[in-house]
């Protein structure tokens, strides 16, 4: 990984207002972002990306090379889970072993609007398709991770050995991130360029504030957190670093195999690398309360994230351009 590309990554502004974040907690300075601003900033990202891609998706329309990397996404939203449980089972029970490797399957949304920022500061265009990749990619880890508890536990929920799978799906398919991503992407296709110039000066020209903003309140929670990683062992910590640059690496491997451009190819990478601490922690919530939530959501926030926006895009962009030139 050449040095100049993480240096370039660490010094853009909102990779920079993470790292404030961080130092905030650290040097005990008492900022906080106040409430409910966090939440609106996480809506405003969403929506944006959304209508975004939507309008992005109406140029290009639906074609086989979009096709292509929509199954890409789906089947990498399969897989990742699977062998993720199998990894994750050498050395944990059932319950959390199921919460984690769907925690892992699922993707971030701020790591994938952060790696957009990342390849835009490079010159590099990806297809508006992929924001569908990634709303797709959102929930099939949930529903993965339940069939994989009912496969190789004798009991749930006290004993009673039943799933609730219509609360379940209604939790995975429309829970309100996923449900905002789709109705965005849905509303910026249908109005293409004349929706999208009208919103244009919202949802893009200040987007990278926002992102800003948001990504300072993350560096605040993440911080905050930090002491909580040992309790989730050494070998989790393991697998929160290494798991999402193997992941990445099986992603660009299929990229390769399929003709994806090199932007599209890093974005799937990234997504395949990332963790879910919204969607699927509040699922596990629900679905598999005998997980214990300090190890899922204590892994993807203060482990996988971090490493992600700051040392893992630089080098899943190395690895795709020696591939990709």
């Amino acid at each position: 990984m050449a040095f100049d590309l993480m240096l370039q990554n660490i010094l853009n502004p909102p990779i920079l207002f993470f790292i404030a974040g961080m130092l905030s907690v650290f040097f005990r300075t008492g900022l906080e972002i106040p409430q409910p601003l966090p939440k609106l900033f996480s809506l405003y990202l969403l929506i944006a990306i959304g209508i975004h891609g939507g309008y992005e998706l109406s140029k290009s329309g639906i074609t086989t090379d979009v096709l292509t990397v929509l199954g890409l996404a789906m089947l990498l939203a399969t897989l990742v889970p699977i062998y993720s449980f199998f990894i994750l089972r050498l050395r944990l029970d059932i319950y959390n072993t199921v919460a984690i490797a769907a925690t892992y399957g699922s993707i971030s949304a701020v790591t994938f609007v952060t790696a957009g920022a990342f390849l835009e500061s490079l010159g590099i265009k990806f297809g508006g398709y992929m924001v569908a990749a990634m709303t797709l990619m959102e929930s099939p880890a949930i529903i993965i991770g339940l069939i994989m508890l009912n496969l190789f536990a004798n009991t749930k929920n006290n004993g009673s050995g039943e799933t609730d799978w219509k609360e379940i799906l209604r939790e995975a398919v429309f829970n309100p991130s996923v449900y905002l991503l789709m109705v965005s992407l849905f509303i910026g296709y249908i109005t293409a360029e004349k929706g999208w110039k009208a919103m244009e000066p919202l949802f893009w020209t200040l987007f990278k504030g926002m992102l800003a903003f948001f990504l300072l309140d993350m560096g605040i929670i993440a911080a905050k957190r930090i002491g909580d990683v040992k309790k989730v062992g050494m070998f989790l910590v393991g697998f929160g670093v290494f798991m999402p640059v193997l992941n990445a690496l099986f992603s660009i491997i299929l990229a390769s195999m399929f003709g994806l451009s090199k932007g599209d190819a890093f974005m799937l990478a990234v997504l395949a690398a990332s963790a879910s601490y919204i969607a699927v922690p509040a699922a596990m919530r629900l679905s598999v309360p005998e997980a214990n939530p300090s190890l899922y959501i204590t892994m993807a926030l203060a482990i996988t994230f971090p490493f992600n926006i700051t040392f893992g895009l630089p080098l899943y962009y190395s690895i795709v351009n020696m591939i990709w030139g």
